[in-house]
């Protein structure tokens, strides 16, 4: 007997590495049924966000996928962005169509409660690609909704890779440390995809250009996202590639078997200057803190980069 297609509603701020999370999700209804698209300020402000994810629907010839502008800005901070990585628009790299598809007019939390009242108890998972603001603002709102998410898996965080915005932080948990603590204290079932395992899933000459040879607008569209989002990581990290980060999320959701990690405790730190933002995770189990999240740590990259081709041709 076939499974029936998971229910997800992603959280996402596109960046190029977002727009492929997207794609693949999009690509692949067989294993997972996307009730909506919620947009975030992060990687570049909400503006910006809410219509690359209608670019990015258009592209994968989804113009009736339902898209939700959210939060503007974190709960407490002002908002840091990250152009210097994504470039101005947040999907810099090949020319860009203004989307044609309308946004919806209700508020992407709004849309977040309301789904997860309707849908039945424990079917619906939350994606979060970007920081948690969105998602700690619905269940600050609307507690009777947190028993109600069958999962919460999540791009962010880090332990043994340390920071990618500050010595100690990776950038989704930094721009919203307090939603993150919300989200990582709320009891929900969380698989969290940090920095450990999507430096792991690094972009290649020959994977870019297995993109590319699709012949495809989103094959073509996909390899020149990655070709401008890797020059940044490269020059940073002195790799071949570049990380894509986000799709690790939504692979994890359709191949969990390309990946290991381990139940374990993770706490964000608010309280700290030098430390703001950083997912404490106790991999080594030396506290007696209970743990809240599978944190993964290894992927099997040939097979993540095959499954992401794959399912990108079908576009």
């Amino acid at each position: 007997m076939t499974q029936a297609p998971r229910k997800i509603i992603i959280d996402t701020d596109p960046g190029q590495d977002d727009a492929v999370a997207i794609l693949l999700a999009l690509a692949s209804p067989e294993d997972l049924e996307v009730l909506g698209i919620c947009a975030v300020a992060g990687n570049v402000p909400l503006p910006l966000t809410e219509r690359n994810a209608r670019i990015i629907c258009e592209l994968a010839g989804r113009p009736d996928m339902a898209v939700f502008a959210g939060c503007a800005a974190p709960l407490q901070r002002n908002l840091v962005t990250a152009e210097h990585v994504h470039g101005k628009t947040g999907l810099d790299g090949p020319q860009l169509r203004e989307p044609t598809m309308a946004l919806q007019p209700t508020h992407a939390v709004d849309f977040i409660i309301e789904t997860l009242r309707r849908e039945a108890p424990g079917t619906v998972t939350l994606c979060p690609l970007g920081p948690l603001t969105n998602i700690a603002t619905a269940f600050l709102r609307a507690p009777d909704i947190i028993g109600r998410v069958q999962q919460i898996v999540l791009m962010g965080g880090a332990y043994f890779e340390v920071g990618n915005i500050t010595p100690a932080a990776e950038f989704n948990i930094y721009v919203d440390p307090e939603a993150a603590d919300i989200v990582f204290k709320s009891g929900v079932d969380l698989v969290v995809l940090p920095l450990d395992v999507t430096h792991k899933a690094l972009t290649t000459r020959p994977r870019i250009e297995a993109f590319r040879s699709l012949g495809t607008e989103p094959g073509r569209m996909v390899a020149e996202w990655t070709d401008f989002f890797e020059r940044y990581d490269m020059a940073k990290y002195g790799h071949d590639g570049a990380p894509l980060h986000d799709p690790c999320v939504i692979a994890w959701l359709i191949r969990p078997d390309l990946f290991t990690g381990r139940r374990i405790n993770v706490e964000i730190e608010t309280q700290s200057d030098l430390t703001l933002g950083m997912t404490v995770a106790d991999w080594w189990g030396v506290t007696d803190r209970p743990a809240n999240a599978l944190f993964i740590g290894d992927v099997e990259a040939e097979g993540f980069y095959a499954l992401l081709t794959e399912r990108i041709a079908r576009l």
